[in-house]
């Protein structure tokens, strides 16, 4: 099974659970990382996830996987909140953001730049569109390295 089969198949399992426990998921993931294999289940609700409900939500969430048991590899399961500085990974995430302020950061840069910030303004299969202080501009997906909500400390 491949990593997206994994991070799909994660996040059916987690959506009912997740209802159970009064929280929606917000992203899966499936990572490897220094050698290790990480689940990270990342889950929302309006006003905000206490610490109980990532408890709850990964006591339910590991014993589903023990029962269903299709990741090959040793993994960690963590259950946490979206965060502040979430990455817009889904359609989803983009249609639940219009109108916030974002940086999105390119692979290769353009006018010089790497990184913009703006107000998300719209988005489609292909590009999204942001306005700077100074235009709206549009990105196309495959350049984008990642997009993310401002975190402003």
């Amino acid at each position: 099974m491949n990593k997206r089969q994994i991070e799909e198949r994660a996040e059916a399992m987690i959506g009912p659970i997740a209802l159970e426990n009064g929280v929606s998921v917000y992203d899966v993931e499936y990572v490897r990382e220094a050698g290790e294999y990480f689940l990270r289940c990342f889950i929302d609700k309006e006003g905000g996830v206490t610490i109980d409900h990532c408890v709850s939500v990964n006591h339910a969430m590991s014993k589903a996987l023990d029962e269903a048991d299709f990741i090959d590899e040793a993994y960690t399961l963590e259950v946490s909140s979206k965060g502040l500085g979430r990455a817009l990974t889904k359609d989803r995430h983009f249609a639940q953001e219009i109108g916030s302020e974002v940086d999105v950061k390119l692979y290769q840069a353009v006018d010089g730049k790497k990184l913009f910030r703006g107000v998300l303004e719209s988005f489609d299969r292909d590009s999204i569109t942001v306005r700077t202080a100074e235009e709206s501009r549009v990105f196309a997906r495959k350049e984008i390295a990642s997009v993310k909500l401002t975190l402003d400390l």
